[in-house]
């Protein structure tokens, strides 16, 4: 059986790299986008340059953005006082569609994994306790995953936060342990921010 052509097997070994993406569905993708109008391949390749020279982090709360704040922090309508703390911009997506909590977020890049050399340092605690120590912040809901990791990253930002005397809840455990957020339906996110508890 032939190798495919260059171009070809660059582009199945880039979408390999991708999570979920094995060979078969590279293979499946790549000649979805080869066959008859290729103007679904030039739009793609459009949106992933736009996406890798344009988004960016929050200056505010480090979600994903194109402009300088992201459309949340932007947003009047929402809570100030209560800031939501996360391990990723998907657990933004998650919590957002569950469509309960109106307050802001603050997005960690993460949580602690130290075998993966992911400590305090490489996530975001110091413009954490920055935002809340500037005022106006009544409660921080840490909801990192319900993980041994993502226990130890609330149990540090709690740590941080302690001295600034701001409320600190975490979320209920309506979640599975041991799951992460993105797993949780808009019911369990939900539930689960209703009955947040004091850490």
């Amino acid at each position: 059986m032939s190798e495919p052509c260059g171009v070809i097997a660059e582009l199945l070994q880039e979408l390999t790299k991708l999570p979920g993406i094995g060979p078969k569905s590279a293979e499946r993708i790549a000649h979805f986008l080869l066959a008859g109008d290729r103007r679904h391949a030039v739009e793609l390749a459009r949106v992933l340059l736009a996406m890798a020279e344009k988004i960016r982090p929050c200056r505010e709360c480090f979600n994903l953005t194109d402009q300088e704040l992201c459309p949340i922090c932007r947003d009047p309508k929402r809570d100030a006082g209560v800031i939501c703390v996360v391990e990723t911009p998907r657990d933004v997506n998650s919590l957002e569609r569950a469509g309960t909590f109106r307050g802001l977020y603050h997005v960690l890049g993460g949580r602690f994994a130290p075998l993966e050399g992911m400590g305090p340092e490489r996530l975001t605690f110091s413009a954490l306790v920055d935002r809340v120590r500037r005022g106006g912040v009544r409660e921080v809901i840490l909801a990192t995953s319900p993980t041994v990791e993502g226990d130890g990253t609330a149990l540090y930002a709690s740590n941080v936060l302690g001295p600034t005397g701001v409320t600190i809840t975490r979320l209920a455990r309506g979640l599975p342990s041991g799951s992460s957020l993105e797993l949780a339906n808009a019911q369990m996110l939900a539930e689960a921010l209703e009955g947040r508890r004091a850490f």
